[in-house]
């Protein structure tokens, strides 16, 4: 550092020696000139016409210098020249989180091919006190879907936001709240997806959810409940249908993945088509953790999680229960349980817990559906070991579970006079919503924390009343 700052001191007295120089030089041709002129007949005349000329030019030559100079305005930090930004975004914001007063906003559009496009747009964006924090770019055919994840001003409604993005060559905009966790740059969020789809089987209808935003996804299996085929399977390479993809499902079946308010792209689709890909490559598996719980009188369970290989432990367990114990977890014809069990045991409609004795004998199944973009939950425990606190155990982990994976809410659906399924339900503690007709009860607990997610272009598609929800439709079947 030493010899730093000696060079510095040398340049410094350079560079004041050279100035002193320079100004004793001026002075004395100044004062040479000043001699001549004043010599002449109009000497006095010509010195006062030569500073006059001089001020002049030093003013000519200031506001030239400020209205031609290439450094950007205070206000404009962008160097744009346009509308001065917000005072909140010239104050700064912090880089790490998101500050108080602004909001994260995924936004996506659609703009023309050509250059300057994506500039326009950017600049817009700036002048509404817009940072774009991440940028994806989908190209298609015509043009070029890019996907933004914006910090926004609090008070800028999205309304306003879509106008403006149109008015600088956007169309099809689509936009939705963010959170935290969308700060993750998209290679890492994709193989964050990998990795919980290549732990459980279970998790690759969420990692497709996660992945391609607001959609609804329908594993349909090759024959239904009723042993009639579904119809065709999609082929290897999948189907791509702008709002809808078909994918093949490794377990057998189709994956159907629809989003009615925004056309899937190209790179979406290949890399859902990745993602079911490893989930063929790895075959059947669920995570082997084991909780051991004493019950008050003092025996051991053990809560696991099950897949279709507990299937014959499962339908023992059928074998013990009685009809009515079937008859209120099913809704139907005790003879047709059986043939539900390796449907809900299958972990590409979702989660199972089991509840084993010491002796391994499986006394509660605990199951958590997906169903479109609602969640169901559902349990069944065997007349010998009800009433003794497995079935509100089994519901809190199933919650559990729900929220973890990002559900706004869990219903269940059961016979009014089912006392136990409802007091489970209440000793969630979240707020719930009874709907009932015929005898048969729906409740829906809204899980908190989750965040609230609006599409403004379809408003269709993110709002739904209550009588329109899938559990109030199978309420009124």
């Amino acid at each position: 550092m030493t010899p730093t700052k000696n060079a510095r001191r040398s340049h410094h007295w350079r560079h004041d020696l050279i100035e002193l120089a320079a100004l004793f030089t001026a002075v004395v041709v100044a004062d040479t000139i000043a001699k001549t002129i004043a010599k002449g007949p109009d000497g006095p005349y010509l010195l006062v016409f030569s500073a006059i000329a001089l001020v002049a030019t030093a003013a000519f030559h200031t506001w030239w210098a400020r209205r031609h100079s290439h450094a950007p305005p205070v206000d404009d930090p962008g160097g744009s020249g346009g509308t001065p930004l917000p005072p909140a975004v010239r104050a700064g914001a912090d880089p790490v989180g998101a500050p108080a007063g602004t909001a994260l906003w995924r936004m996506r559009t659609t703009v023309r091919d050509t250059p300057g496009s994506l500039a326009a747009l950017c600049t817009v964006l700036a002048r509404h006190g817009v940072d774009i924090l991440t940028l994806q770019t989908h190209p298609l055919a015509e043009g070029t879907v890019d996907e933004f994840l914006l910090r926004a001003p609090a008070t800028l409604q999205t309304s306003e936001l879509s106008r403006a993005v149109a008015a600088a060559g956007g169309s099809d905009t689509w936009t939705e709240r963010a959170d935290a966790h969308d700060l993750v740059d998209t290679p890492t969020r994709v193989l964050g997806l990998a990795t919980r789809t290549a732990l459980d089987a279970a998790e690759l209808p969420l990692a497709l959810r996660q992945l391609l935003g607001r959609c609804t996804i329908h594993s349909v299996p090759p024959v239904s409940l009723a042993g009639r085929p579904t119809g065709e399977p999609a082929p290897v390479e999948g189907v791509l249908e702008e709002t809808v993809m078909r994918l093949r499902d490794p377990n057998g079946g189709t994956i159907v993945v629809e989003r009615p308010y925004l056309p899937f792209t190209p790179t979406e689709f290949a890399r859902a088509r990745a993602l079911v890909e490893l989930d063929a490559r790895l075959g059947p598996r669920i995570p082997r953790s084991r909780d051991v719980l004493t019950l008050p009188e003092g025996n051991e369970i053990t809560v696991r999680r099950a897949d279709q290989r507990d299937l014959p432990a499962a339908r023992t367990m059928h074998d013990r229960c009685s009809g009515r114990t079937l008859g209120l977890r099913y809704h139907g014809p005790v003879g047709d349980a059986d043939r539900y069990l390796d449907h809900l045991l299958n972990p590409r409609f979702g989660r199972t817990l089991a509840v084993q004795t010491a002796s391994g004998r499986v006394v509660a199944l605990g199951h958590l559906l997906w169903d479109g973009e609602e969640t169901e939950v559902a349990l069944l425990v065997e007349d010998d070991w009800q009433r003794r606190g497995i079935g509100s155990e089994l519901l809190g982990r199933l919650v559990a579970l729900a929220e973890e994976a990002g559900c706004d809410s869990v219903y269940a659906v059961t016979q009014s006079s089912n006392t136990g399924m409802v007091a489970a339900m209440r000793a969630l503690n979240l707020p719930l919503d009874y709907q009932i007709e015929e005898g048969t009860l729906v409740i829906t607990a809204r899980l908190s924390g989750r965040r609230d997610t609006v599409s403004e272009a379809a408003p269709d598609a993110t709002t739904q009343t209550p009588a329109d929800t899938p559990a109030a439709r199978r309420a009124g079947h």
